[in-house]
């Protein structure tokens, strides 16, 4: 199980503090694994962090209930001569590109669809991440008990997608 609680590639303020090919790096290791990777968000799951969520095995990727999920897009701080800016432009789009793919393809949606929703920041509250395709479930007490493969019992209420 992979606990994610990370804002991501960049701080609150735009600070790097991390490259989308780092996460392009684990989530290519959660797919190549052979036991299913589940997910769950704590806290929150911020741009990269929150494509990671999403890479999780389907039907196994959850959120606590006062997590927040933040989808956008990269950021470049490029500096420089105006053909390295280019050339570092150039870059951040084919990781926004690629990074949309992934969610796309965990959320099942259009890739044009994602896209135009990570061109501006769109917050997500863990039953709208259900909606969206993002997570399967938000874990809350008292509702329903599933156990875990490490013999841990979770309760946990299933939020259905509307479709």
């Amino acid at each position: 199980t992979m606990y994610i609680n990370s804002s991501g590639t960049t701080t609150a303020n735009g600070q790097a503090v991390g490259f989308e090919t780092e996460a392009f790096a684990i989530a290519d290791v959660m797919k190549y694994v052979r036991p299913p990777v589940h997910t769950v968000a704590l806290g929150q799951a911020f741009g990269a962090a929150a494509m990671l969520l999403s890479q999780g095995k389907r039907g196994y990727r959850f959120s606590l209930p006062n997590a927040t999920i933040l989808l956008n897009q990269p950021r470049s701080q490029a500096r420089g001569q105006a053909s390295d800016i280019a050339i570092k432009a150039k870059e951040v789009a084919a990781n926004r590109r690629t990074m949309c793919e992934l969610i796309a393809s965990a959320c099942g949606k259009p890739v044009d669809a994602v896209m135009q929703d990570c061109s501006r920041v769109k917050y997500l509250q863990p039953h709208e991440a259900v909606e969206y395709g993002l997570i399967d479930e938000v874990i809350e007490n008292g509702q329903k008990k599933s156990s875990c493969s490490t013999g841990i019992h979770v309760t946990t209420r299933k939020v259905k997608c509307r479709k």
